[in-house]
């Protein structure tokens, strides 16, 4: 059955790139409702943002949804990545900014917040897509590809010339609370001449080093380390996760990305739902319920790091 939250969570953080303070609150809402941002900082029209697919505005460095009205949320594969891994499936998310909160640059703070509040359950079966045959998109030697799977499968491999980060490949059934487990606490990474870059042009203002793993050739700049020896490609299996939870509803496949990042895993989502026979919608009996995101989630599970 569909998920909502039992009362609303509120974050308090800065956003990423603009760097101004953020409020979000998540609060419950109505079976078959979805995933909806409102930007609480509009006084005069359309201030509410569906999470879906199609209202992507593909940009390399994060996930950006726009509406008609042209009112944009941005960096909110974190929180959707989040959503997912919790197994909410409906929820009105408010923020006061044009940006979601980057908290400690991963999905732990997400995650604790809502279980810490609790879900509840609905009166309606789950939707999910169901990938029926394969589908794949290339660019610039990046790769991303969905194939049939009876759950949500997620096989991501990175190749990167620093050497704190080299090559990475890592696999995973997201099933039984394998987000919270395994991917969650992974913080998103950049490279320190990135960092400089952006900063140059106006972006990052928010980043530190509390809020990102920066790297520098074989050198780990920042504080603690690495929480684990292959947290890039968690992260980035994080990411995946929250980008795929556009689809609006689960996913039911295996999802192979290769130097994939959000552009290319939304045209991905793009072009599964543009070829004809590729996806069919599934309403969920309990045994394929039981097999997706979120579900058999315990507490004590989830890292204690934030």
């Amino acid at each position: 059955m569909q998920h909502t939250l039992k009362t609303p969570v509120t974050f308090k953080g800065v956003g990423l790139h603009g760097g101004a303070r953020v409020i979000m609150t998540l609060r419950p809402a109505a079976a078959g409702h979805g995933i909806w941002f409102k930007r609480t900082d509009i006084e005069l029209g359309d201030a509410m943002i569906p999470a879906i697919y199609d209202r992507v505005e593909r940009t390399p460095l994060c996930t950006k949804l726009v509406n008609d009205a042209g009112v944009s949320v941005s960096t909110v594969e974190h929180i959707m990545a989040a959503l997912a891994g919790c197994g909410v499936h409906n929820a009105l998310i408010e923020v006061d900014g044009p940006e979601v909160p980057i908290m400690d640059g991963s999905s732990v703070a997400f995650v604790r917040g809502i279980m810490a509040k609790g879900v509840r359950q609905q009166a309606a079966p789950v939707l999910a897509y169901e990938v029926v045959k394969p589908v794949t998109v290339e660019k610039d030697g990046a790769k991303a590809t969905l194939l049939p799977a009876d759950r949500l499968e997620i096989d991501f491999s990175i190749d990167f010339d620093d050497a704190a980060i080299g090559q990475q490949t890592k696999t995973l059934d997201m099933c039984n609370g394998t987000f919270a487990r395994e991917l969650c606490d992974s913080r998103t990474f950049c490279r320190k001449a990135d960092v400089d870059m952006m900063r140059e042009n106006g972006l990052a203002l928010g980043g530190t080093l509390d809020n990102a793993v920066v790297v520098d050739g074989d050198v780990v700049m920042t504080p603690g380390g690495l929480r684990h020896a292959d947290e890039a490609v968690r992260h980035k299996m994080l990411d995946a996760l929250g980008d795929l939870y556009m689809a609006g509803g689960p996913i039911l496949g295996r999802y192979v990305g290769e130097k994939a990042g959000h552009s290319m895993t939304n045209t991905l989502l793009r072009a599964l739902f543009e070829t004809p026979g590729a996806v069919r919608p599934v309403l969920c009996d309990a045994e394929t319920t039981a097999r997706l995101p979120g579900q058999g989630l315990i507490w004590t599970e989830i890292p204690l790091v934030a």
